[in-house]
């Protein structure tokens, strides 16, 4: 069974960090690229970031560009985000996704994926 588990959500402060991980079970990663989405309270679910099978690729959101960093290590079989200096507008549940594709790019678009994860929830709030 192939599944999709995402971790290190939780309570921050304003101006913190956190780093959440996709862990995949039932498959190997190796051969996928991995996109990060979220929805916060009240608004739609938006692209955090993205990043092809082979790490060549990487993409985030405009927004976050120098702040959230995604990054991938196939032997643990786990894909990361790392969130630095949150602001409340963060606040949101963090999905990871997954679509098989051996090309260079990341996929940006939702509907490129086929594979979810639950989801964790990251509130940033003082």
């Amino acid at each position: 069974q192939l599944q999709l588990v995402e971790s290190g959500g939780g309570l921050v402060q304003p101006g913190g960090s956190l780093r959440l991980s996709c862990a995949a079970s039932g498959f190997t990663l190796d051969y996928y690229a991995i996109g990060w989405f979220r929805q916060g309270p009240g608004k739609e679910r938006e692209g955090v970031s993205c990043i092809s099978s082979g790490a060549g690729s990487t993409n985030y959101l405009d927004s976050l560009k120098g702040r959230f960093t995604i990054s991938r290590d196939n032997a643990k079989n786990t894909v990361y985000l790392q969130m630095n200096s949150l602001t409340p507008e963060d606040t949101a549940v963090y999905y990871c996704a997954a679509v098989r594709s051996e090309g260079p790019y990341c996929l940006r678009s939702s509907l490129q994926y086929d594979y979810w994860g639950q989801g964790t929830q990251v509130t940033v709030s003082s």
